[in-house]
C-alpha cells in the first residue's frame, strides 16, 4: 500500500468505528447529529472540498458533487446514519479502486521492468564505474556480468553467452550471441561475461522505446471509452435535474408528502453515479495491454485493440512474415550458352551491393571473396531486380518481368521456389532457383484464425506465382497475389478494404510494408525485435518470429472487449432497475450504496482479470 492508501483505510476504519459509536451512544437529536457529523466530515472532507473546487471551475455535475449534494441533504432531515454510511461506502469503493489502479499498474510494471537504472562503463584504463544509462554515450564499452539486465543496444565486442529475452519477446528460450552480435537493452544476461559498444542513446533504445509505447497507449482510446466519456457527460446532468424534479413535482403536483420524495430524491442521486463504467472500462483496456506486453505484443492504444478484435481479413506478407527469409540456392539451370559456375558467380557479382535475403543467398552459394573493381554501376531496379557492370559486362538480374521488359528472350521456370533470372550484354545466361523456408508455426496461425472466426487469409507477395502457391498451399491460406510491387500491394489491400465488414488487419516486417501498414485498419509488425521502422510503422508490433502472436493478439482482444460489454451492460442495466426502484420509493439508500459502490467494485474486479489472461490460455 502507499502512504495515501494507508491514510485512506485507517480514516475508513476509524470513521466506521465512530459511526458504530454514535449508533450506540443515547443522546439527544442534536447531540446525536454533532457525534455523526465527526465520522461524516474526517471520511467525507475530501469529497466535498473537491466538490467545491469543481463547482468553482465551473464542473458541477461530478461524483464528488452528487456525494455531497445526497449525503447533506440526508443529514438535514435525519438520515444521519444512512448519511455517514453512504460516503463511508463511498470512499471504500474509491480506495478499493485505487488499491486495483495500482495493482494493474504493478502487475504491467513487472512484466515491463525492462530498463535498466545502471550501467557498468569500462574506462580507457580498464576501471569500471557503475553510472546512469542516460549518461553514456554512443560508442562507450560496456561490462555486463552474469545476471545483469543489458542497460543499452549494443553489439558484443568480446565474450559468449545466453541472453534471456522474455522481456521483450514473450519466449523463454534463451538466445546465444559471441563477438557481433546484436544485443538490446531489456535482456538479462545469463551466463558468460560480455562486453559491448553502445549503438543506441538511452532515449532511443529498443526498452526505452516500448515502455513509451505502453506508457501512451492509454492516449489513444477506443470507440467504448470514447462512448462512456460522452455518456457521462450527458448522463450526469439528466439524473440530476431528475431527481430535482423527483423532489419537487410529486408533492406540487399530487400533494404528496415533501420529505417522501425528497428521500426518493437522495436515493436516485446517490444510485445515479456512473463510477463503475468511468472506471472499470479504461481498466480493461489497461489490463488487456499489459496482458499482451507479457507476450511480447505492443498495442498502441485501446482503438487498436478494439479493431482487432473485429478482425474479418488477415492479410499476411510472405518472406520474413510466412517463412523465414533465410534463402538458399536449390538449384542452378544455365543456358546452353554458359556454366553452372559461371551463372552462379555472375549473379552473385552483380547483387554484390544489395542487403536482400536473394542477395545475400547467391553470394553465399558462391563463397568467395568479391574482388573490388569487378563490379560498378550497380542500380536497384524496384520490385524487378538489379543492373551492374561486371568484368565491363552488362548484367540483369532478377525477375522474368525484367528480363521481358529489356527483350530477353527466356522460358518461365515452374519449379517451387523464387526464379532469378540472369543475363549480360541482353544475351540470356540462365535461371536460380531460390527456397525460402515456411515458419513452423505458420499453418498452425491460419488454422488458429479460422477457428477464431477470421473469414479470409490472404497472401501478397513480390514473389513469382509458382512459389506462392507452394507456400500458400503448405500453410493453408485461402488467397495469394504474388509477382506484386510494393504500391500494388497498397492496391490490393484498397480492394480488400472495400470487400469487408469488420477490420482488416496487414502482418509485414515494418520496413519495406510501411505504406500498407499504415492503410489497413491494423497495421502489424512482425518480427520487430530492434527494428526501429517497424515499430515506428505499426499500430500493433509482434516482438518475435511468430505470426502465431496474431492469434494470441486477436484472443487477448476479445477477451478485453467481452470484459468491456459485460461492464457497460451491467453496470447500466442495475444502475436503470435501482434508479427506477428509488423513484418509485420501493428501494432505500442501502440500495442505492450497493447500485454504486457495490457495482463499481465488481466491475472493477471483472476488469482486473483481462491482466491475467497470458498467451495460449486466453480464450
Amino acid at each position: 500500500m502507499t502512504p495515501k492508501q494507508k491514510k485512506s483505510l485507517y480514516r475508513i476504519l476509524i470513521s466506521t468505528g465512530l459511526l458504530i459509536l454514535a449508533v450506540l451512544l443515547p443522546a439527544t437529536k442534536t447531540w446525536k447529529l454533532l457525534l455523526y457529523l465527526v465520522p461524516y466530515l474526517l471520511i467525507g472532507y475530501d469529497v466535498l472540498w473537491e466538490a467545491l473546487c469543481n463547482l468553482a471551475h465551473g464542473k458541477v455535475f461530478d461524483e464528488n458533487f452528487l456525494m455531497g449534494v445526497a449525503t447533506i441533504s440526508a443529514l438535514s432531515i435525519g438520515q444521519c446514519p444512512e448519511a455517514v454510511a453512504v460516503m463511508l461506502f463511498f470512499q471504500v469503493g474509491e480506495l478499493f479502486e485505487d488499491l486495483a489502479v495500482e495493482h494493474s499498474r504493478k502487475n504491467i510494471g513487472q512484466l515491463m521492468d525492462i530498463r535498466s537504472d545502471r550501467a557498468n562503463l569500462e574506462k580507457e584504463d580498464g576501471s569500471v564505474v557503475s553510472i546512469h544509462p542516460k549518461e553514456v554515450p554512443v560508442g562507450s564499452i560496456l561490462l555486463i556480468r552474469p545476471g545483469e539486465r543489458i542497460p543499452l543496444d549494443g553489439i558484443v565486442l568480446d565474450g559468449r553467452s545466453l541472453l534471456d529475452t522474455s522481456a521483450l519477446t514473450g519466449e523463454s528460450i534463451p538466445r546465444e550471441v559471441l563477438a557481433g552480435s546484436e544485443v538490446l537493452s531489456g535482456c538479462i544476461n545469463q551466463s558468460g561475461v560480455l562486453h559491448i559498444v553502445t549503438t543506441k542513446e538511452f532515449a532511443t533504445s529498443t526498452a526505452s522505446k516500448i515502455l513509451d509505447l505502453v506508457e501512451n497507449s492509454s492516449a489513444k482510446k477506443a470507440k467504448a471509452e470514447n462512448f462512456i466519456a460522452k455518456f457521462s457527460r450527458y448522463y450526469t446532468p439528466i439524473v440530476v435535474f431528475a431527481a430535482v424534479a423527483l423532489a419537487v413535482l410529486p408533492p406540487l403536483l399530487l400533494q404528496q408528502p415533501f420529505q417522501e420524495w425528497f428521500t426518493r430524491a437522495l436515493n436516485f442521486l446517490v444510485v445515479s453515479c456512473p463510477c463503475a463504467l468511468v472506471i472499470s472500462i479504461p481498466l480493461s483496456f489497461f489490463g488487456g495491454i499489459g496482458g499482451a506486453s507479457h507476450c511480447g505484443i505492443l498495442i498502441k492504444g485501446g482503438n487498436y485493440m478494439e479493431a482487432l478484435a473485429k478482425t474479418e481479413i488477415a492479410v499476411f506478407d510472405k518472406t520474413g512474415t510466412l517463412t523465414k527469409g533465410s534463402f538458399h540456392v536449390v538449384q542452378i539451370l544455365p543456358s546452353d550458352s554458359t556454366s553452372k559456375e559461371v551463372l552462379l558467380e555472375t549473379a552473385a557479382l552483380a547483387e554484390s551491393g544489395s542487403s536482400h535475403p536473394i542477395a545475400l543467398s547467391l553470394r553465399n552459394a558462391w563463397g568467395k571473396e568479391i574482388t573490388p573493381g569487378r563490379v560498378s554501376e550497380i542500380q536497384e531496379l524496384a520490385g524487378h531486380g538489379v543492373k551492374a557492370k561486371v568484368d565491363g559486362h552488362t548484367v540483369l538480374v532478377g525477375s522474368r518481368k525484367l528480363m521481358r521488359q529489356e527483350g530477353i528472350p527466356c522460358q518461365e521456370v515452374s519449379q517451387p521456389g523464387s526464379a532469378v533470372y540472369v543475363a549480360a550484354d541482353n544475351v540470356y545466361l540462365g535461371c536460380l532457383i531460390i527456397a525460402d523456408e515456411v515458419k513452423p508455426d505458420a499453418a498452425e496461425t491460419m488454422a488458429a484464425l479460422k477457428s477464431s472466426g477470421v473469414k479470409r487469409t490472404v497472401m501478397l507477395t513480390g514473389d513469382n506465382p509458382s512459389a506462392a502457391k507452394t507456400v500458400a498451399d503448405q500453410i493453408g491460406i485461402d488467397e495469394v497475389q504474388a509477382g506484386l510491387l510494393p504500391n500494388d500491394k497498397v492496391d490490393a489491400v484498397e480492394k480488400l478494404m472495400q470487400e469487408k465488414q469488420g477490420s482488416l488487419v496487414f502482418v509485414g516486417d515494418g520496413i519495406n510494408d510501411a505504406p500498407v501498414l499504415a492503410r489497413a485498419d491494423v497495421g502489424i509488425a512482425m518480427g520487430a525485435l530492434g527494428s526501429d521502422a517497424a515499430i515506428e510503422a505499426a499500430d500493433i508490433v509482434l516482438m518475435d518470429d511468430k505470426p502465431s502472436k496474431l492469434a494470441t493478439a486477436i484472443r487477448i482482444s476479445r477477451r478485453t472487449l467481452r470484459i468491456v460489454h459485460q461492464n457497460i451492460i451491467f453496470a447500466i442495466a442495475v444502475k436503470l432497475i435501482v434508479l427506477i426502484l428509488s423513484a418509485l420509493g420501493i428501494a432505500d439508500m442501502w440500495a442505492a450504496v450497493f447500485a454504486d459502490v457495490g457495482v463499481s467494485i465488481l466491475a472493477i474486479l471483472n476488469a482486473m482479470r483481462v491482466l491475467y489472461g497470458k498467451g495460449n490460455s486466453i480464450s
